[in-house]
């Protein structure tokens, strides 16, 4: 199973983050929440970024480009094997940072990767 961190969290279930969450853990995958507000997703708690967890597999995308910068760091030192941008998420400037650090990127969607056993 992949351990995924999931990168903008929310307990809001009408959000693709929180519908991926549900998704993740229904197929197997253990996850880690990261979020700006408290809660909870799929049973497990929304953190703010500050633990750097170095057992995940997968890092997927729920913030757009424009706040991604201030999570570069933090990505990079969890060395994740792939990060999913999600549609809206596409940022170049953290694909080549991933990549120098050797660090898979894919343009994808989580839930479609999940319900065609792609993921």
């Amino acid at each position: 199973m992949k351990k995924t961190l999931i990168l903008g969290a929310t307990d809001n279930p009408s959000r693709y983050a929180n519908l991926a969450a549900s998704r993740l853990v229904a197929h197997g995958h253990p996850i880690v929440n990261i979020g700006i507000k408290q809660g909870e997703a799929a049973g497990v708690e929304i953190e703010k970024a500050g633990e750097v967890y170095n057992d995940i597999d997968t890092v997927t995308l729920y913030v757009g480009p424009q706040n991604q910068p201030e999570y570069y760091d933090y990505i990079i030192k969890t060395k994740p094997k792939r990060i999913i941008f999600n549609p809206g998420t596409e940022n170049e400037e953290l694909e080549d940072l991933a990549e120098e650090n050797g660090i898979e990127t894919l343009h994808a969607c989580t839930l479609v990767m999940l319900s065609t056993r792609q993921y």
